[in-house]
C-alpha cells in the first residue's frame, strides 16, 4: 500500500469529485503537498478524514461543522453533534407532518365540495356569525376578483391559503343586481375559523337562501333571479347585499364547467 495518493487516484477510490477535494483542502480540512512535477499527493493519514467526511455528508451534516468536527474530536464532541442532529431532524419531521397536514386539509376541502355539494337546489339556512378578512374594492371583473384576492391575503400575511380553500368569496352590489347587473361587486373576502383573533369584519348570524351551481360565473344572473322570486313568493326581506361563494374556481381547475360557486343571500324571515 502508498503513503501518498493522487488527487485522481482519491477522487476513484471515494467516488469524490477533484472539486470536492479542492473544497476540503480550502476549508483546511485537507492539506495535500506538491510533488516535484506540482502534483497535488494526499497523505495515507487523510484517509480517515475521508471516510468521515463521507459518512457524516451520508448523514447531510454541513461541511463547515464536519470541519469543527474534525479539528475538535472526543467522545463528548461525538455525542453532542448527533444529538443535535437528532433535533434538527426532529424539527424537520414536525415541520413535514404540518405540511402534510396543511396539504391533506386542501385535499379534503376540495373533495368535500365535490362530494357533498347540493347543486342547483334553493334552500334556507341559519347560519352563527362568521369571522372574515375582507378588502372594499370597486370590482367590475373576474380578473380584479383574483387579483383583489392575492391582495387581501399579502395584506394579512398569508394568513389563509388559496389553493382548496373554499372560503373565499365577494360581496355583490345590491343596487346593480337590482340594475340588472350581475359582475359588480363591493369586496372580497376570505371566512376564517371561529377560533381566529385576527379578523377585520363578522358577517352577521341570520337566515340565508343559499344556492350552488356548477359552471360558468355568468350563469349567476339565472341563478339569482331565481332566488329572489323565491324570496319573493316566501314573502322574505332581503336584508344586505349577497354573496358568492368559490367553492371551486380557477385556482382548482381550469376546466370552467367543474367551477363550483355558492350564492347566499341575507334575508329576515
Amino acid at each position: 500500500m502508498k503513503d501518498y495518493y493522487k488527487i485522481g487516484e482519491i477522487s476513484k477510490i471515494y467516488g469524490i469529485g477533484r472539486d470536492s477535494l479542492m473544497y476540503y483542502e480550502e476549508l483546511g480540512i485537507l492539506k495535500p503537498f506538491r510533488d516535484v512535477n506540482g502534483y497535488r499527493m494526499y497523505s495515507i493519514s487523510d484517509i480517515w478524514k475521508l471516510n468521515l467526511i463521507k459518512e457524516l455528508r451520508s448523514l447531510d451534516f454541513p461541511m463547515k461543522k464536519i470541519k469543527a468536527y474534525l479539528d475538535d474530536r472526543s467522545i463528548e464532541s461525538t455525542n453532542k453533534m448527533l444529538n443535535e442532529e437528532i433535533k434538527l431532524i426532529d424539527s424537520k419531521i414536525e415541520e413535514l407532518i404540518k405540511h402534510k397536514e396543511n396539504i391533506n386539509k386542501r385535499l379534503n376541502s376540495i373533495n368535500d365540495v365535490i362530494n357533498t355539494t347540493k347543486l342547483n337546489k334553493i334552500e334556507v339556512v341559519y347560519i352563527d356569525t362568521r369571522k372574515a378578512l375582507k378588502l372594499n374594492a370597486d370590482i367590475k371583473r373576474d380578473e380584479d376578483v383574483d387579483f383583489l384576492i392575492q391582495k387581501l391575503q399579502k395584506e394579512y400575511e398569508d394568513r389563509f391559503n388559496i389553493l382548496g380553500n373554499n372560503n373565499i368569496g365577494a360581496v355583490f352590489r345590491l343596487e346593480s343586481i337590482n340594475e340588472d347587473i350581475f359582475n359588480e361587486f363591493k369586496s372580497v373576502f376570505c371566512f376564517l375559523d371561529k377560533n381566529e383573533t385576527v379578523y377585520n369584519i363578522t358577517f352577521e348570524k341570520g337566515y340565508y337562501v343559499t344556492l350552488t351551481y356548477k359552471g360558468k360565473y355568468k350563469n349567476n344572473k339565472t341563478y339569482i333571479n331565481e332566488m329572489f322570486n323565491f324570496i319573493k313568493a316566501k314573502n322574505y326581506e332581503i336584508k344586505n347585499d349577497p354573496i358568492e361563494i368559490y367553492k371551486i374556481d380557477i385556482h382548482e381547475t381550469g376546466i370552467i364547467n367543474e367551477f363550483i360557486t355558492e350564492i347566499q343571500i341575507p334575508v329576515k324571515i
